[in-house]
């Protein structure tokens, strides 16, 4: 179906869009343009929304806001819901008890994307992942769109897609969730606890991370992580072709690591594809990037041209993000490190001489700050928290066997002032380090503006 012919089978049905955030922006225009009944749902009030909120009505659109956002949810036919409101809402639920149609922007992406698609999911490391395989297609001459969980929306960019394209997608669990897709390659970079605050448990997050392969037939390709447990087995069950990578040796089919080199086999004899130390970007979590993004790629991408892509991609922002040295002091924002297990793969990047100054904390999502707490208290000369976590990382640091009673650690109220308590003690030779293992929602919009207020406030430093 031509995304026309899908906007214009919705004719006469009563729509509900849940959230006027970036994701359904796009999709809001392009449904108030046919001339259909939609009504947006927020919980921010006019006020709040100001002129986004304005330029709605303009659009067409009808405004359901503030706290009761979601009451009268079945007297829809159609709902796009917003990728942080799970289908388990007791909300929609009752809603689709009732006939109404759930859906979502990145659902109807799949069912109307013309070309290739190849799609990136995982606890950690997915935007760096998803990045580096759009660099190596754009370096090997295809048209690629990047987009989903990174970048803008795709689904009003279809009209412009051509059947040689490819579209990269990153897919949060919150995207993912009961959602039906079929991509021809599927990307799992790991899994580990993660927004519990939102999945009722472990086991819906886990379920969510299936849903990328679940669809998939032979013809399809899932790439895993032979060294996470979960993934290993999502990968033993799944009805594609799969790839697997592994820092620990070599896979029957994949990528590896091994006598300082990453290798590649499709099946038969591995071959050598580059020296982890030509990757301009640092630490092993990117070289488990690199050997994810390889195994997606390959048949697509050359061996000469992913090296070329390895030896000049610098990174995303907010990823081991050197932001200036001052004073003999390094300052390096990690903001993506929105869970315990990124922040210690990033504090794993530095060398055990390294003297660290880690910047942590912020809103909690019910995971578990224990082996964080060991890494710590093994590489960290000073720790500053701030936000929600803050109780639980301290406690995590102290139950720490490593844990001594001079060990410097200190809790702030203001995150502003945390930082700059860091710099204040910081000293030449030190790296002020910000990677927070936990989500911003405390303080900021996203780990976006986290990042950005931290470099703010560094390049503000004197």
């Amino acid at each position: 179906m031509e995304f026309h012919e899908y906007i214009e089978s919705l004719k006469n049905k009563r729509i509900c869009v849940i959230g006027a955030g970036v994701s359904n922006l796009p999709l809001i225009e392009a449904l108030c343009c046919a001339g259909h009944d939609v009504t947006v749902c927020d919980k921010r009030t006019q006020v709040e929304m100001g002129e986004q909120g304005e330029t709605l009505v303009h659009q067409g659109a009808k405004l359901h806001l503030g706290t009761a956002y979601l009451e009268g949810l079945d007297g829809f036919d159609l709902i796009f819901r917003t990728p942080g409101l799970l289908p388990l809402n007791p909300f929609l639920k009752r809603a689709s008890d009732k006939g109404v149609e759930i859906t979502s922007e990145m659902e109807v992406f799949f069912k109307l994307c013309p070309c290739k698609t190849i799609a990136i999911t995982g606890s950690d490391g997915k935007t760096t992942t998803s990045t580096v395989i759009a660099e190596l297609l754009r370096a090997a001459d295809k048209t690629v769109h990047l987009g989903g969980n990174i970048g803008h929306p795709l689904l009003c960019d279809v009209p412009q897609m051509t059947k040689d394209d490819i579209c990269v997608l990153e897919l949060s669990s919150f995207q993912l969730h009961s959602m039906y897709c079929k991509p021809d390659v599927a990307v799992i970079t790991n899994v580990s606890p993660n927004h519990l605050d939102v999945h009722p448990d472990y086991e819906d997050y886990q379920n969510a991370k299936k849903s990328v392969y679940l669809h998939q037939d032979g013809a399809c390709r899932l790439v895993v992580n032979a060294d996470n447990d979960i993934t290993n087995a999502f990968g033993s069950e799944a009805p594609s072709e799969v790839y697997r990578f592994s820092r620990k040796g070599p896979v029957t089919r994949g990528a590896f690591y091994e006598n300082g080199k990453i290798w590649f086999t499709d099946g038969s004899a591995a071959r050598e594809v580059i020296a982890i130390d030509e990757i301009k970007i640092p630490g092993m979590h990117n070289v488990e990037n690199y050997m994810a993004a390889l195994c997606a790629v390959s048949g697509m991408v050359d061996d000469e041209t992913f090296r070329g892509v390895a030896r000049t991609f610098v990174g995303v922002a907010h990823r081991l993000e050197l932001i200036r040295e001052l004073h003999g002091v390094k300052y390096i924002n990690d903001s993506i490190a929105s869970s315990p297990t990124r922040a210690i793969a990033g504090l794993r990047s530095f060398k055990p001489t390294d003297r660290l100054i880690l910047i942590v904390g912020g809103h909690d999502k019910h995971v578990p700050f224990d082996e964080l707490g060991e890494e710590i208290c093994q590489r960290c000369k000073a720790l500053f928290i701030c936000g929600e976590t803050a109780d639980a990382i301290s406690a995590a640091v102290r139950n720490s066997q490593y844990y001594t009673p001079d060990f410097h650690m200190f809790v702030n109220a203001d995150w502003r002032e945390n930082v700059l308590e860091a710099s204040r003690f910081a000293e030449a030779g030190d790296t002020v380090l910000l990677s927070p293992a936990c989500s911003s929602f405390d303080f900021f919009k996203n780990f976006a503006q986290r990042g950005d207020l931290f470099r703010e406030i560094v390049m503000g430093l004197t």
